[in-house]
């Protein structure tokens, strides 16, 4: 029997409501599939997923018209599918005013109620699809920041919950720690209700950065944001990507000594496996889980902790993961 459900509720709780009802929670990202195949897997993991019952599911956003209609698809298809509360990621640079309130409209009248707000990023993928200064000119720069567009949403749509991304290691734009600190005080203070983190491998630097948080007087609830390493392709795909990210010495070491992207899959499970457990022990907020489409990494950590009783799946979406899509 399918562990989809048809049900769905008019309108969906708010995330940080949701984050304080469960013992523990665990959340999962999912970004949208951009083939006939891909799409197969992903839905194939989420029905393999469902019965964890994860506080709430994020959808990733994309740069291009094509791949933001793919966003919105999967965020009523999960949602008309399983029940669960889902959050589209919303990225506004190079965006209008007009489009966003279009956008965040059809959300709500939907019964979305909760938004992960990113400014997006200005290289790599973005790049190449179309020059910002091109973007900028069209739009007049209408949300050069994040803090932007927290404060578009919630002057224009205040019953929304608004989620915002962190780095607890550091983000490349913002190399002076302090101000860093300061902008993201700027983006609580304009309305955000939540924060998830970018990934990272050592929870020192978590705790490290939750305690400056609360030093700053951001007492809203922070997500750890973990991804198990699957290669050591993946591993330099990370650090080029987000060059603060730190690799421990104990889990490079751990990586180095196996042969095969299936063993440093394995090490990725268990160190992430770890950090969990660690975080759990902590009483951290809540733990968000970047899937990459993928049911298995998910599934064993949740038996390794203990949290599952569900039996291995086996290959097809639980199978090993990739970061293409």
């Amino acid at each position: 029997m399918s562990t989809f459900s048809s049900q769905q509720s008019s309108e969906q709780a708010r995330v940080e409501a949701l984050i304080r009802k469960a013992e523990v929670s665990v959340s999962f990202d999912f970004y949208p599939p951009r083939t006939e195949k891909a799409a197969e897997r992903l839905y194939r993991s989420i029905e393999e997923l469902v019965p964890l019952r994860p506080s709430f599911v994020t959808v990733g956003y994309g740069t291009g018209p094509v791949t933001r209609a793919l966003t919105h698809e999967l965020v009523l298809r999960i949602r008309r599918m399983t029940g669960l509360t889902v959050v589209p990621h919303l990225t506004c640079l190079g965006c209008s005013k007009s489009e966003i309130e279009q956008l965040v409209g059809t959300y709500y009248e939907e019964g979305i109620r909760n938004i992960l707000a990113l400014r997006g990023e200005r290289s790599g993928a973005n790049a190449k699809a179309r020059s910002f200064s091109e973007a900028d000119s069209k739009h007049k720069r209408d949300f050069p920041h994040a803090v932007d567009l927290v404060r578009f949403i919630k002057r224009e749509f205040p019953e929304i919950s608004v989620g915002a991304g962190c780095h607890c290691e550091g983000h490349r734009e913002t190399p002076n720690r302090l101000l860093e600190m300061e902008y993201l005080r700027a983006k609580v203070d304009a309305g955000v209700d939540w924060l998830v983190t970018q990934l990272f491998f050592d929870n020192r630097e978590f705790y490290d950065f939750q305690a400056r948080c609360r030093m700053a007087g951001i007492e809203v609830p922070i997500l750890a944001g973990i991804m198990p390493i699957v290669s050591k392709k993946d591993m330099h795909r990370i650090a080029d990507l987000s060059p603060a990210t730190r690799f421990p010495g104990q889990l490079l070491k751990a990586v180095d000594r196996v042969s095969s992207d299936a063993m440093v899959r394995n090490v990725g499970t268990t160190w992430a496996t770890g950090q969990v457990f660690d975080l759990i022990e902590n009483q951290v907020d809540g733990i968000h889980l970047f899937t990459r489409n993928r049911s298995r990494a998910a599934l064993e950590i949740y038996r390794g902790l203990g949290m599952s009783e569900a039996e291995d799946t086996g290959a097809g979406a639980s199978g090993e993961q990739s970061s293409s899509s």
